[in-house]
């Protein structure tokens, strides 16, 4: 079973070849997309950003999961039964807490294996990994962290709103701490689709990466 995992340097929407990628994968399945998202005041307002451009392809069944609020039993429930997930962004840490240290993490991995299309946004997208890699600029000590990702991918680090954050310094101290790991710097309005592992397609603005210690721009 192919898997399918696509990474945005920002917040939604899905750039436009990506929102199409997904939405093909998806339909196939028949089933709710699921939106798992840190609750915050007003956030019902925000979901048509996530949803629309799915929707004008013909997606239009979403469960909405805000975290904590909702009961990890319920949010098992319907990934269990989703044919699309979707992470939002926010405060990475907060999604780690919610998500990656708790038993929703296995299930959105086991979901990915049997080729559920994975969808993360900003912390979304940073929670991924093996390995969530966290910028100063994304937490309130303002230093580098680094913490367990739901393991989606491996050998990889990301830096999100690259160059809207300048945050290049914090990509190089990711990229020499795990010197044999693939790096990536993707800015907003940005997609990279991994397939199987394996980077496939890159949609929207501009993504970079580390080589020899020389940034390269690579899409």
């Amino acid at each position: 079973m192919d898997r399918h995992l696509y990474l945005f340097g920002g917040g939604p929407p899905f750039t436009k070849n990506m929102a199409k990628q997904f939405t093909q994968i998806s339909l196939k399945l028949n089933q709710p997309v699921s939106i798992l998202f840190v609750e915050r005041d007003g956030w019902e307002q925000y979901m048509p950003k996530y949803t629309q451009a799915l929707e004008e392809l013909g997606l239009n069944d979403f469960y909405f999961l805000p975290l904590p609020t909702t009961p990890i039993k319920e949010v098992i429930q319907c990934l269990t039964h989703s044919s699309g997930i979707i992470i939002g962004g926010g405060n990475t840490n907060l999604y780690a807490d919610y998500i990656v240290e708790s038993t929703i993490s296995n299930k959105i991995k086991e979901c990915y294996e049997r080729g559920i299309p994975v969808a993360g946004f900003s912390a979304g997208a940073l929670i991924s990994p093996e390995l969530c890699i966290i910028s100063p600029k994304d937490n309130e000590w303002n230093e580098f962290q680094q913490r367990k990702g739901i393991g989606l991918i491996s050998e990889t680090v990301i830096a999100v709103h690259f160059s809207q954050w300048d945050d290049e310094d914090h990509l190089r101290k990711a990229a020499s701490k795990y010197s044999h790991y693939k790096n990536y710097g993707i800015d907003e309005e940005t997609g990279l689709y991994f397939l199987n592992g394996c980077l496939e397609d890159m949609d929207g603005n501009s993504v970079y990466r580390l080589e020899k210690g020389i940034l390269l721009k690579i899409h």
